[in-house]
């Protein structure tokens, strides 16, 4: 629903706040209002920022995860177990597996989960490339650190599936972290118990 604040440029603010995930027109509002409260300056920095960020920050073409050009810093830091790809539905679980300092391997970023109800297949996620880089032989771990959901597990099985002939060990979170949460919402602590006491996948997981 349209609404008019006697403003154009204002009116257009707010609709396009309002498109970002979790903020409604009040929100919007707000924001925006805020912004005119503040020195001109303020809001030219939060629009060139947002402007930078989107022409400089592209995908990895190894994992998929953020990168400023080329490799992702993972990806390019010599220092990990590059044997050990820990698969995520996104770039958030990435940041929130980071956070608990417990995987030194790698990831791999699948863009999404299966949901047939939500109209996402496997080929509109990053599966095929995660096989071609266990084919490759360059992986012996894959972890499957997908949300403990409904969507997760049918991922998980679809992944499971299309491994099994390749000569790699997969495994799963331990259960620590609650069925049907997200994994950006458990605690750190939870989540790194979970990476170090991961289990091989079974197919009635």
């Amino acid at each position: 629903m349209n609404q008019s604040y006697n403003s154009v440029l204002l009116d257009t603010a707010v609709a396009e706040l309002a498109k970002l995930p979790g903020i409604g027109h009040k929100t919007a509002l707000r924001l925006a209002l805020h912004l005119l409260r503040k020195e001109p300056e303020t809001a030219m920095a939060l629009g060139n920022a947002i402007i930078e960020m989107r022409k400089g920050v592209s995908y990895c073409p190894v994992c998929h995860n953020i990168s400023e050009g080329g490799l992702c810093g993972i990806c390019g830091d010599s220092h990990r177990d590059t044997r050990t790809v820990c698969v995520v539905e996104n770039v958030k679980d990435v940041i929130t597996i980071e956070r608990t300092h417990e995987h030194h391997g790698l990831y791999h970023v699948l863009g999404g989960l299966i949901s047939p109800l939500d109209g996402i297949a496997p080929s509109d996620l990053e599966i095929e490339s995660l096989v071609s880089r266990v084919a490759s032989g360059s992986v012996d771990e894959v972890i499957l650190a997908l949300s403990p959901t409904m969507e997760g597990d049918t991922t998980n099985f679809y992944i499971y599936r299309k491994l099994s002939d390749l000569p790699v060990k997969i495994t799963v979170l331990a259960r620590g972290v609650s069925i049907g949460n997200e994994l950006e919402y458990t605690d750190e602590l939870t989540l790194g118990r979970s990476i170090l006491n991961r289990t091989p996948f079974v197919e009635n997981d």
